[in-house]
């Protein structure tokens, strides 16, 4: 069975066998307060909170449909071996929030409080967990293992933030044939709201998912 996502710019039909969900670094890092985005100044409770609030929401009925849940998670090893070298771009964009200013704490260091997913959004049994060092979830990972060993066709975006890692993830997932939809009221960007409405999906088109595919 099928359910139908009202989708723009058309309806998406989305088979549970064939379909993932894909919650993109809801991380403490980067919605929850003392993270690196809060130290950074940059973090918005109210869109974070909203973001946990309605994937968990979207995560819950499509878990109930059968569909894979995959948390993708920002992370560096604790000497930051995998952070890239002087000449890589990925070095000079993450430097700067690489460390506290001032202290000693590492921030998205494997092991550490701000590198966990959010407490409200922790992974269940059965669920796939990524771990990412680059903005994409497909780079230097498993991911495209993994989905298609379930035979994935669409994917469902959840997360933060819309203008970088979800991004970065949907538009690489598009490459090679899988069809991406993002709820917009389940994402959250990092400066201003991207999200004021009229979003492609939102959570209440697809929180019937559980009851409506088979």
């Amino acid at each position: 069975m099928e359910a139908v996502i009202p989708a723009k710019p058309e309806p998406v039909a989305l088979d549970s066998g064939k379909s993932a969900v894909i919650v993109v670094d809801v991380q403490n890092a980067f919605c929850k307060k003392g993270g690196m985005m809060d130290v950074m100044g940059s973090l918005n409770e109210n869109r974070t909170g909203r973001v946990i609030d309605n994937s968990g929401k979207v995560i819950e009925a499509c878990r109930r449909a059968g569909m894979m849940i995959v948390h993708l998670r920002m992370a560096y090893r604790a000497d930051l071996s995998d952070f890239g070298s002087p000449d890589s771009p990925n070095y000079w964009k993450q430097k700067g929030v690489a460390s506290e200013p001032g202290r000693e704490r590492r921030f998205l260091t494997i092991g550490t409080w701000d590198w966990q997913i959010a407490d409200e959004l922790t992974p269940q049994p059965g669920d796939i967990v990524v771990d990412k060092n680059r903005f994409t979830g497909f780079s230097n990972t498993e991911l495209d293992v993994v989905l298609r060993t379930v035979g994935a066709r669409h994917l469902v975006f959840l997360g933060i933030a819309t203008n970088v890692c979800v991004e970065s993830t949907l538009r690489e997932a598009f490459l090679p044939e899988y069809s991406p939809v993002l709820v917009g009221d389940a994402c959250g960007d990092i400066g201003p709201d991207l999200h004021p409405g009229g979003d492609p999906v939102e959570c209440r088109q697809v929180l019937r998912v559980g009851d409506n595919v088979g």
